[in-house]
């Protein structure tokens, strides 16, 4: 007897994430154009706070923190929100199905963070909002380098979870990992020359894309616990660089 498979097979922790960046937009639909500007500002990263200026735009000090978090949250228009939201549910599904919610949020959040850091590394600390998840998503895009291709030619279960994971070494001796990366760089780097159109909300751009994603290819090993060589299914695990 065959068992029926939900139409809509995505990880509740996904969904969640998805819920919150549609209740924030739709919050911010509801507010006046002042009021969307302040809560914006607020929640967006912007690199001048690291600079010492953060203390007189909304969200005061606080934010110098917070925004490293709350930017992915905010989304600039319709367009920028479901096209992230498409890029979330490609890539952050197969990832969740093999960790668990607090080690995904974790990752997604650290991967993000990066990815804002990345952007005020490379411009310094201009006064420009950073919002969008798209960092954060780059970084699930790297995790799943790790392990998507190897699913792919071995034919694994839905949401390939019984796909080993590639060590940081091999995903970088694999030549289809490394020409997905090399395609990935090229088209941030086109955009960076504005050769490439992308719709983007305002401060996100190829340096966020780019620090996430390398951030999270390089870093998701840890956050995913594998059977040690020669363990069984269930035996002893440890962190997979």
């Amino acid at each position: 007897m065959q068992r029926r498979q939900p139409i809509f097979n995505v990880p509740g922790v996904v969904l969640w994430l998805l819920a919150l960046f549609f209740a924030v937009h739709l919050v911010r639909y509801l507010l006046s154009p002042e009021q969307d500007l302040w809560l914006t500002v607020a929640m967006a990263f912007i690199p001048a706070r690291l600079g010492g200026h953060g203390g007189g735009l909304p969200g005061g000090e606080v934010a110098v923190v917070t925004s490293f978090i709350t930017h992915l949250f905010i989304h600039g228009d319709l367009t920028h929100l479901l096209i992230n939201s498409a890029w979330l549910l490609a890539f952050a599904s197969p990832v969740a199905r093999r960790i668990d919610a607090v080690r995904f949020l974790s990752f997604f959040f650290l991967t993000g963070a990066i990815g804002a850091l990345t952007y005020y590394f490379i411009n310094g600390p201009v006064l420009v909002p950073v919002v969008g998840a798209s960092g954060a998503i780059s970084g699930l895009m790297g995790a799943a380098f790790r392990f998507l291709f190897r699913g792919f030619a071995g034919g694994a279960d839905a949401g390939m979870r019984g796909v080993p994971l590639m060590s940081l070494m091999e995903a970088l001796r694999d030549r289809r990992v490394l020409i997905a990366i090399g395609v990935w760089t090229v088209l941030n780097v086109m955009q960076a020359w504005g050769t490439v159109l992308v719709t983007e909300a305002a401060g996100i751009a190829w340096e966020a894309h780019l620090g996430g994603f390398f951030s999270g290819l390089l870093l998701y090993g840890f956050f995913e616990r594998v059977p040690r060589s020669g363990a069984g299914p269930a035996g002893d695990a440890a962190p997979a660089c």
